[in-house]
């Protein structure tokens, strides 16, 4: 958790708070260096002011948002990554990296608070909002750390932590009471923030609050070991009242939530909460670099992609359906449509990405995935082509990607460059908010609710309606809805709170393993009728052997899942549902090795204001 580190980091954060923002989501400030006797003078800069907690203090969890969330998961397979074998430890630099982002985030929001409430130009309304934004962060972040780490220490107050000098002295709390922490800063959000029905701009308030509160309360239901109806109805109601009341709506196409242009992801408000990237300054933190992890080389011309020989499992893709084995003819009637705008596979074609490129054989702009990799068009020589499909497991990530800098420069204005893109990364949106109501209220009684709910999420990715619907049902929807969105492994250690050995049998049956001999197949398949020809292949493709035509239908012939590696099953045990922290902060903070105390947080950590 790097504590020392992100109480130096909370006092200086403020001299950095004008630097962070993002040009068409968040009102920029002028590039003066603002300090605390100068800012905070009138309503504009108390915004500006929260504007880095959007972006920069998270930036060093992106990549274990993507391990823990889907590679512990079992949604996206990893090479020899110890979060797909549950044996990650206390000193993994992904692991180190996310302490210390949770930490600055928090740091960062107590800070701002306490520059706000020490303010005296701007308006209480323009303060009240600030603060609430601020809170909700924090919330955000004591959510991911409660859920990953377990028992952790509640910092309430940086100032007066680093005041006393009790930095060495602090105990983790319970996970009741960091729970309760969390609810608690949750509701004084609330009481601060307005509600906003139309107009989004990427910017919390009460019902991105109010939202993320529902999902706690689910979240925090089956903590004791048993379920709380107590919790189960509010979780219900305040979703509820999120759904019918914040004006918010699920955005009719579903890839549409996941496009860089403000005008199509702000749409609906379907972004309840969501990390807004920003590029055009140049400073580093505060850009979204997941697009260089989870696709291959030449997807865009920066020379900064490497993600190619990871990608979504075996099992994410049986589980929508397709079966990468069968090769592009699994595509042929499939109804749901997250699944193309979360698994790229043989035989996809994007009109929204690589939209200034025509290929020959669709005759209009997009990306066409075998034609990329196969045709040996000169136009894409330059962006690097690998030539060979890498995908461990017959598909390719497709959320977070925003293409090439065309792309962007067309969605934005100005293009991205290496490492640096400005596509904003939804961490809570509506869709899953349907899911928590239908799930509350399921588990509560009312399964005619739970069923409404579960339909409309449904409906909206194209598939049919269920007539009656089961826990299972919404177990499998969400993890379909929310795929790639780093969200999938808290919901196992949610279940796990009240029904461990549910949990375990369920990672234990995935499919886990990679498939081999794809390259060749899909090389086969393009040069014998999907787009290419004989006469097209290029030289140094040795391997193409024109007699095997009849893979052209039947990937089966050579495709095989791999059933020889060691099964991840093996490593699946009920302690891995809670992360070591990290090996520093224990060397550095011995007492984070002693038994977590319960908290009364309502009595001990007090919002005055």
């Amino acid at each position: 958790m790097k504590l020392k580190n992100i109480f130096k980091g909370a006092m200086v954060g403020v001299l950095a708070l004008g630097m962070a923002s993002c040009q068409d989501f968040l009102n920029r400030p002028t590039e003066d260096n603002y300090n605390v006797d100068n800012f905070y003078q009138n309503d504009a800069q108390v915004e500006q002011g929260v504007n880095f907690l959007y972006n920069s203090p998270w930036y060093d969890f992106q990549r274990a948002f993507i391990k823990i969330g889907e590679v512990m998961s079992g949604n996206m397979y990893w090479g020899s990554s110890p979060y797909l074998t549950f044996t990650t430890n206390g000193t993994d630099a992904d692991l180190v990296n996310m302490s210390y982002s949770l930490w600055a985030v928090n740091g960062h929001a107590n800070t701002v608070i306490t520059n706000i409430l020490n303010s005296e130009g701007p308006s209480q309304a323009a303060k009240n909002k600030a603060i609430g934004e601020a809170l909700t962060w924090k919330a955000m972040a004591y959510f991911y750390m409660v859920r990953t780490f377990g028992e952790v220490p509640i910092v309430h107050d940086n100032n007066a932590i680093l005041t006393s000098g009790t930095y060495n002295d602090l105990y983790k709390a319970d996970r009741a009471s960091v729970y309760e922490y969390i609810i608690m800063t949750l509701e004084k959000a609330m009481e601060l923030l307005p509600k906003q029905t139309s107009g989004w701009v990427g910017r919390i308030d009460y019902y991105s609050a109010e939202a993320l509160l529902a999902k706690v309360h689910l979240t925090r239901a089956g903590l004791s070991g048993a379920l709380d109806n107590a919790d189960l109805q509010k979780a219900a109601a305040y979703a509820e009242d999120v759904i019918l009341n914040s004006g918010r709506t699920l955005t009719p196409v579903y890839s549409d939530i996941f496009r860089l242009a403000p005008a199509v992801h702000n749409a609906t408000g379907e972004h309840l909460i969501a990390w807004q990237w920003e590029c055009s300054s140049g400073r580093w933190t505060s850009q979204n670099t997941l697009q260089s992890d989870l696709i291959f080389e030449g997807f865009s011309e920066f020379g900064d992609m490497w993600g190619g020989w990871g990608g979504p499992s075996y099992d994410l893709a049986l589980a929508f359906g397709v079966d990468p084995v069968a090769g592009p003819a699994a595509l042929a009637n499939e109804k749901d449509v997250r699944r193309k705008a979360t698994l790229m596979m043989a035989g996809d074609f994007y009109e929204y990405f690589w939209t200034t490129k025509k290929t020959k054989v669709d005759a209009k702009n997009g990306f066409n995935y075998l034609y990329f990799l196969y045709s040996g068009d000169a136009d894409y020589a330059a962006y690097g082509v690998p030539a060979q499909f890498e995908g461990p497991c017959g598909s390719q990530n497709v959320k977070h990607l925003f293409g090439d800098g065309a792309d962007h420069e067309a969605a934005l204005g100005f293009t991205a460059a290496r490492m640096s893109y400005q596509l904003p990364t939804p961490l809570l949106r509506l869709s899953d908010i349907y899911l928590v109501c239908a799930e509350a209220n399921l588990l509560a009684g009312d399964a005619g609710k739970a069923l409404e709910y579960v339909n409309a999420v449904r409906v909206r990715a194209g598939v049919d309606a269920l007539a009656a619907v089961t826990f299972d049902d919404i177990w499998k929807e969400r993890r379909l809805e929310l795929a790639g969105e780093g969200d999938r492994w808290y919901d196992y250690v949610r279940l796990a709170y009240y029904d461990k050995n549910a949990a375990m049998e369920d990672l234990k049956s995935q499919k886990m393993n990679s498939v081999y001999n794809y390259d060749e197949a899909c090389k086969h398949y393009w040069y014998t009728g999907c787009g290419g020809s004989i006469e097209d292949v290029p030289a140094d493709l040795t391997a193409f052997d024109p007699s095997k035509a009849e893979w052209k239908t039947d990937f089966a012939n050579e495709v095989r899942y791999n059933d020889d590696d060691p099964a991840r099953s093996t490593y699946v045990n009920e302690n891995i549902f809670t992360l070591p922290l990290p090996s520093e902060d224990v060397v550095f903070n011995p007492h984070l090795l002693e038994p977590a105390q319960p908290v009364d947080v309502r009595t001990e950590y007090v919002y005055n204001f």
